[in-house]
């Protein structure tokens, strides 16, 4: 397999302890892996307005770097507090020119050997694991075709080669569209300049065609098959499927993860928080503490049944929340 570096994104609070975690996964899942572990952090500037974006937590930063990962700042020039999902784009830049790179979310728990994973690292791609959530078809607005072909054209994109002609027409899933939880590259500076430019362009200069559309949070996959499709990738190969399956999992929220990850997924991630080195800096964050070292994880497990679970996310949301179950 070739050598790649590994990119995530992590600042004071919540995202701290969740990169402490996957950092600590990845070194527990594959003990093989020879890329550089990189942990972008924000630094204080005038789009962090609401306060210094840096790790605050010295035992997470120690842990960080026992674990082997570079801590590596960053200057924030484009989003900043009022869109921190952008810290996905802007990271990019601390990554070394050239190299072959994967960003994941902070909350994804690798599970299995990823540099085993056999990544074409010059056709990029991103996560399926994704629903419909952009573009709002309104009744008399733009149907799906109008909209994505006119970010297309604002880019000079060719349109008609990302559909999937596999989907009927004005069906969502015929529109090339990911989920921004791990994407990858052969080179973050050429991925990075152009995801930042798409982005800013849509956020600022919208075609004609977006005018009723919400940005936010959607802004980064907005861009990303954008980005993906100008630099000659597309939808990810089956080869690919162990991503969002048996080496990695997007866990996105705790208490979601205990109602419908499967068993493997909950015993890797226990079995990687309990030596007392990880347990002491994890159990500082409380809904770690809560979930992972207390019973309140396993109490919200035992609601559901992970071969009959309710079609829609906010049924189990809704459930968590009358048991007093949901936190993050």
């Amino acid at each position: 397999m070739s050598k790649f570096n590994i990119l995530i994104a992590a600042q004071s609070g919540r995202l701290q302890y969740e990169a402490a975690l996957f950092v600590a996964s990845l070194r527990h899942s594959d003990p093989g892996f020879k890329g550089r572990m990189i942990v972008a952090e924000p630094q204080p500037g005038p789009r962090w307005w609401d306060g210094d974006p840096r790790i605050n937590n010295p035992d997470v930063r120690a842990l960080l770097e026992k674990l082997g990962a570079e801590i590596l700042p960053f200057d924030t020039e484009h989003f900043g507090a009022g869109y921190p999902q952008g810290n996905k784009i802007e990271a990019l830049k601390v990554l070394p020119k050239g190299e072959p790179f994967i960003f994941f979310d902070s909350d994804t728990l690798v599970t299995g050997a990823l540099s085993e994973v056999p990544f074409d690292f010059s056709r990029p791609s991103a996560s399926m694991n994704r629903e419909g959530t952009w573009p709002t078809i309104e009744l008399y607005g733009p149907g799906y075709s109008e909209t994505w072909k006119s970010l297309y054209d604002r880019f000079g994109l060719d349109f008609e080669s990302s559909l999937d002609l596999s989907q009927p027409e004005e069906y969502w899933q015929r529109y090339m569209y990911f989920n921004a939880g791990w994407f990858f590259g052969p080179c973050p500076d050429a991925f990075g300049k152009r995801f930042a430019e798409y982005a800013t362009t849509i956020r600022d200069d919208a075609p004609e065609a977006l005018v009723c559309q919400e940005l936010y949070p959607w802004l980064d996959q907005i861009a990303l098959p954008l980005v993906i499709h100008a630099l000659g990738g597309g939808r990810p190969g089956p080869e690919l499927d162990g991503l969002d399956g048996d080496v990695t999992y997007h866990w996105r929220i705790l208490p979601l993860m205990y109602a419908r990850a499967p068993d493997r997924v909950i015993e890797v991630m226990e079995k990687v928080a309990a030596p007392n080195k990880i347990k002491k800096v994890l159990k500082q964050y409380e809904p770690f503490r809560r979930m992972i070292f207390q019973p309140k994880g396993q109490k919200a497990r035992a609601l559901f049944d992970r071969d009959a679970l309710p079609r829609k996310e906010r049924a189990i949301r809704n459930q968590l929340k009358r048991s007093n179950l949901w936190m993050r």
